[in-house]
């Protein structure tokens, strides 16, 4: 069935229905803009051609089955379901300081397999659709509306690799972007991955100013293929051939999980300096969500502040971050994992 995402679908209803543009503008503005309900948006349309929209159009394609409240910070976590009955995971921020924001999925578990996150332990089992995609900021934003809000910022750093479903993320990116819809700027999209170099480059080349965030971890081969096995595939030297490329069009978010005794001595810091040294980025500390079946730790507050102080001393943009939502699962893919089990038992 066609969804409100489909933009040749919707048009090719509005032809049929001699709809006047000026008539889609305000029904989009409804949908997309203002947040409003089904029922609200078809209102906007002539009355002759609410029953071929409602019976053609699909409102969502995603189930909303639960919503957690931290009671700690501005964060909900929500768990949608699909057509198919998987399970994804989304979180609002709300921070106190700044425009809301949203974490979305984009694919149904992770074939990365990355030892520090919960959803790689789940698997992979496919990549989400655009209308998957967007449907989780879209919905959020209708949740939101009563409390005089908008998404501002959509980070792809949820479950799953972007980009490993690059043709789906690009067109949501796309559509997040457009001034009929979202009329997102690139400044506020952020795409993260863990590093794959030809993805990134067409990344890069296709949004030379939306946000490349690349989840590096570690400047030591070694230790980074221990964490991720996708280094094994494309090592740092790849990698910062990249990072240079894409520092043409400004700076790089460098994403660094901090973890007890694997990525914070002293020779992981000096790796990491040399690594970076001369590109134009902006390192982000980042605190570990621990959860069961990990024997990770993460790196105390006191000593990541050590090795932020130290770093912003070697001339790097750092960013020491706290975790949000830590009393609702913060890590992704945990309550989903949780819910997967419940549903076996």
């Amino acid at each position: 069935m066609n969804t409100i995402y489909d933009t040749e679908s919707l048009e090719e209803f509005r032809r049929r229905n001699a709809i006047q543009p000026h008539r889609m503008k305000l029904f989009y503005n409804a949908l997309f803009k203002h947040s409003k309900g089904w029922n609200e948006a078809l209102g906007t349309l002539p009355e002759a051609a609410r029953s071929d929209f409602e019976t053609g159009i699909q409102f969502q394609c995603l189930e909303l089955v639960e919503r957690h409240d931290s009671e700690v910070d501005g964060a909900s976590k929500l768990i949608f379901k699909t057509h198919d009955h998987h399970l994804i995971e989304s979180v609002v921020l709300r921070p106190k300081t700044g425009r809301t924001s949203i974490c979305i999925s984009s694919q149904v578990g992770c074939a990365c397999y990355c030892s520090f996150c919960a959803t790689g332990k789940m698997g992979f089992t496919r990549n989400l659709t655009q209308a998957e995609i967007l449907d989780q900021v879209t919905q959020s934003n209708r949740m939101i509306q009563p409390e005089g809000r908008t998404i501002r910022n959509v980070v792809f750093m949820g479950m799953g690799e972007p980009l490993l479903n690059i043709d789906h993320v690009f067109s949501a990116v796309e559509f997040l972007r457009a001034a009929p819809f979202f009329n997102l700027s690139d400044s506020r999209i952020t795409v993260s991955t863990v590093g794959i170099p030809k993805a990134m480059e067409r990344f890069v080349e296709t949004f030379p100013k939306m946000q490349l965030a690349l989840s590096l971890h570690s400047a030591r081969q070694e230790v980074r293929q221990r964490m991720m096995p996708q280094a094994r595939t494309f090592p740092l030297e790849r990698i910062r051939e990249t990072l240079v490329a894409a520092s043409r069009h400004g700076k790089v978010m460098i994403e660094y999980l901090m973890l007890a005794g694997v990525n914070d001595r002293e020779e992981d810091f000096l790796a990491l300096e040399k690594y970076l040294k001369g590109l134009p980025v902006h390192i982000n500390l980042i605190p570990f969500n621990e959860y069961p079946g990990s024997n990770l730790q993460g790196t105390p507050l006191e000593q990541r502040a050590e090795f932020s102080a130290r770093l912003k001393a070697a001339g790097f943009d750092v960013t020491l971050r706290y975790s949000m939502g830590s009393d609702i699962a913060a890590a992704c893919g945990q309550l989903v994992q949780h819910k997967q089990k419940e549903a076996l038992l």
